[in-house]
């Protein structure tokens, strides 16, 4: 999995096998950074109630693909490693992301001092002759 964070957006790549594990036919995520609400390291909740349509799950070892949940539908791919980067999202499909990667907490700093910056300031003076 790739990530990369432009100066508006947040891209997420699968590769093939991740895809397949996840039954996504999407290599590529685009989420505007408008749209990031929270970004989490935290291990996240799951629960029973979830339904998988589709993915795979198996207990222990990894949890890919889109869950239904109270909350609205989920993207996850999680594997046996412990460091989850987790995105709360608005005005999207997906209303979570959650992942696991190598430097989660890498991601997390990087795209929560990008999501708290304030924007640049367009000028609005009249340019001087």
């Amino acid at each position: 999995m790739q990530l990369r964070l432009d100066s508006d957006r947040l891209c997420i790549q699968l590769e093939w096998f991740e895809q397949l594990w996840a039954f996504n036919l999407n290599n590529t995520f685009t989420i505007p950074l408008t749209h990031i609400l929270q970004v989490s390291t935290a291990s996240p909740q799951s629960n029973w109630g979830e339904i998988r349509a589709p993915g795979t799950f198996v207990p222990g070892v990894i949890k890919a693909g889109t869950y239904y949940t109270r909350e609205g539908p989920e993207f996850w791919y999680v594997t046996r490693d412990q460091d989850y980067l987790t995105l709360e999202l608005q005005e999207e499909f997906f209303k979570r992301i959650i992942l696991t990667l190598d430097d989660a907490a890498t991601w997390a700093t990087q795209m929560t001092t990008v999501l708290t910056s304030p924007p640049p300031e367009a000028s609005s003076k009249p340019p001087q002759d």
